[in-house]
């Protein structure tokens, strides 16, 4: 593969938007002292650490998807916490994530090609690296799709096979009937008997069985978020159960940073690289894991008083008191509402540690799907739950005794239904809020957290109500902006795209196709 063409897939994403000319791509950072060839091992690592470090940052996560989900919030500048979102930074976010999805197309076409693959099968099978990528994708296109709805999915790798420049906008109901056959096809091909990459892969090292397992499992998840829409949602959870899911913690799909160079996690780069020690923990998150009932808004808690032993792994204290920081206040009280809230700094969570090991998707996940699809099993709710606790205890270098973790799940097992599982499943979800976004909306779960015009905390002896800066009709954000660079990049297909959003404007509250709540506290039931 000639360099050239490496960065012609690596700009593709923000190509397919744009006007550049193919001939100027063709000119672009070729420098003859440097090696011709990029074997695929070494794109798909690439690749893998171009999508972690563009998800699970300060800027998508940390100021998007990990407040949406109203984990974290904002110190000082409180804007985004209110739906304020920065143009340049939603701009650049949909650009990266297309890159990514390039960079995994061209992992996919050196195994395809007759005149690389025989090369590249020297690093592991072509069918497994094929497989392993497509399930990669998947993975990121679902992301990509629920944060802005419609978007670019069927035309964004025809760039050279088709001359494709302007990436036409498909129905999300398209998308994830595309990734659920672009996950039978990647499940279909893999040999477990032989490896998917002998380096590189930072995921699972190469091991073909367990990206399987990835693979049913993710088509788990694309399942339970189909199940209001789609009455076939309980068979592709019955495929891939048969063909061979996650089993334990173990198979937990993560990415292992590490402390050499500069290889190390973006949030710990975000607060220590950068110096920014701008989030904490809301009082909404803070609360739900200590029992604590909204007496501001009326609301009860479905175990009230049992404190949850992951507070302690999610945050630390301050004084030994756990108080979150009320979310979406304004920022002319930012200061004030700081205290007695955690300092980050002062205690270094586990997912500010530079070698932390970020979960793409956890067994316990996975469990809470089951218990869903099993009529809300109480026997897989369990197992969620404590694979979970397990899971962030070992992270978090944390013990926790057998009869306290066995105190805990008996407690929170007194009514297993959609409420329980939903809550359980958003607490594991800590870290991952681009999955707990989506399931706050498909969902209406937890009811904890704060709506628009609800009281969200007491600062100075005043109640302050959570007031959006964007208009989102009185629910949590339902969706992003498409980027602004969309409108003049790539015109028409955005002007269409806009047209079938609520309103036939570019706005905040067009719901999902999967999410079919009528108001903020509207619990669907599945189909």
């Amino acid at each position: 593969m000639k360099i050239k063409k490496f960065y012609k897939y690596l700009l593709m994403g923000a190509i397919c938007l744009s006007t550049v000319a193919c001939e100027d791509l063709d000119t672009m950072n070729e420098d003859p002292n440097n090696p011709t060839d990029v074997p695929s091992n070494m794109l798909m690592s690439g690749a893998e650490k171009w999508i972690m470090d563009n998800i699970y940052d300060n800027w998508f996560s940390g100021r998007q998807c990990l407040l949406y989900a109203q984990y974290w919030a904002q110190r000082n500048y409180t804007e985004e916490d209110r739906y304020q979102i920065r143009e340049s930074t939603n701009n650049s976010y949909f650009n990266y994530l297309y890159m990514g999805i390039a960079n995994l197309e061209k992992v996919i076409e050196m195994n395809t090609d007759e005149a690389t693959a025989s090369t590249n099968s020297a690093y592991g099978a072509n069918c497994n690296q094929i497989a392993a990528v497509k399930i990669l994708k998947v993975w990121l296109m679902q992301i990509i799709t629920d944060t802005w709805g419609n978007v670019p999915y069927s035309e964004v790798a025809k760039l050279e096979s088709e001359g494709v420049l302007y990436c036409k906008y498909d129905d999300q109901a398209d998308i994830y009937a595309g990734m659920l056959a672009e996950l039978d096809e990647a499940i279909a091909m893999i040999d477990e008997d032989e490896e998917a990459f002998t380096s590189g892969d930072v995921i699972y090292d190469g091991d073909a069985t367990k990206w399987k397992k990835f693979g049913n499992s993710l088509k788990c998840r694309l399942a339970i978020h189909l199940s209001k829409v789609d009455s076939n949602w309980k068979t592709y959870i019955s495929q891939a159960v048969a063909s061979g899911v996650f089993e334990s913690n173990d198979d937990a799909a993560v990415f292992q940073y590490v402390t050499s160079g500069s290889d190390y996690c973006m949030f710990y780069s975000g607060f220590y690289v950068s110096g920014r020690n701008d989030f904490t923990i809301t009082k909404q998150f803070c609360d739900l894991l200590q029992g604590d009932a909204d007496t501001l808004n009326g609301k009860s808690h479905p175990w009230e008083g049992t404190v949850d032993p992951r507070l302690s792994m999610y945050t630390n204290d301050n004084g030994g008191a756990y108080i979150g920081f009320p979310y979406g206040v304004s920022s002319a009280i930012s200061t004030a509402a700081r205290t007695g809230t955690p300092n980050w700094y002062n205690g270094q969570p586990v997912f500010l540690e530079p070698d932390f090991a970020v979960p793409m998707m956890t067994y316990a996940e996975l469990k809470f799907i089951l218990s869903e699809y099993n009529d809300f099993s109480e026997a897989d709710y369990r197992e969620g739950v404590e694979a979970s606790i397990e899971f962030w205890a070992d992270a978090s270098g944390t013990s926790v005794s057998d009869a306290d973790l066995t105190a805990y799940i008996d407690a929170v097992s007194q009514n297993v239904n959609a409420e329980a599982v939903a809550v359980q499943k958003y607490i594991d979800l800590f870290i991952n809020g681009t999955e707990a976004w989506t399931e706050i909306r498909r969902t209406g779960y937890p009811e904890q957290l704060v709506r628009p015009g609800e009281i969200t905390g007491v600062v100075n002896d005043a109640e302050i109500t959570f007031e959006p800066l964007s208009e989102v009709n009185d629910d949590i954000i339902s969706r992003v902006k498409y980027p602004t660079n969309e409108s003049t990049l790539n015109g028409s297909n955005w002007e269409d795209a806009v047209s079938r959003l609520t309103d036939g404007t570019n706005n905040y509250y067009t719901k999902m196709y999967w999410d079919v709540r009528t108001s903020a506290y509207d619990h669907p039931a599945n189909k």
